[in-house]
């Protein structure tokens, strides 16, 4: 599996199962989907990039993982609660990754946004991480 697979699984899992997301957001609508309209309210997993560490083995990894949040609301409070929930669902405790060792996770941005259609709020969510390869 790659690191920035593993990532999107153990994230992914960790939304789903804090209370403080999934009274925002059911965890069924905490998903890897690529579909207009979006469920109301969502997180959907979004766009990522895996950069090489500065180990010099090269078992490492810089990982950059997008959540797009999407709320049906006029206004963005809704998606800036959600947005701030997952803030503290990442910061709980260290992820667990199948294969590799997550030294550093954190939420490194959020940006608000109205969509064009006047009746919905997005908010991008950005996760960062630092990954090494456990040995086998």
């Amino acid at each position: 599996m790659s690191a920035a697979l593993a990532l999107q699984v153990a994230v992914l899992s960790r939304l789903a199962s804090t209370s403080a997301v999934t009274e925002l957001v059911p965890a069924d609508n905490i998903v890897d989907i690529n579909s207009r309209p979006s469920p109301d309210p969502a997180v959907i997993l979004g766009e990522g990039q895996e950069l090489e560490g500065d180990r010099t083995d090269r078992s490492d990894s810089r990982l950059f993982l997008d959540l797009h949040v999407w709320k049906r609301e006029t206004g963005l409070e809704g998606v800036k609660a959600i947005a701030g929930a997952i803030r503290s669902a990442i910061r709980a405790a260290r992820l667990v990754l199948d294969g590799y060792h997550c030294g550093d996770c954190r939420v490194s941005s959020m940006r608000f946004m109205r969509d064009p259609d006047g009746e919905t709020a997005h908010a991008v969510v950005t996760i960062e991480a630092l990954v090494s390869e456990v040995a086998s």
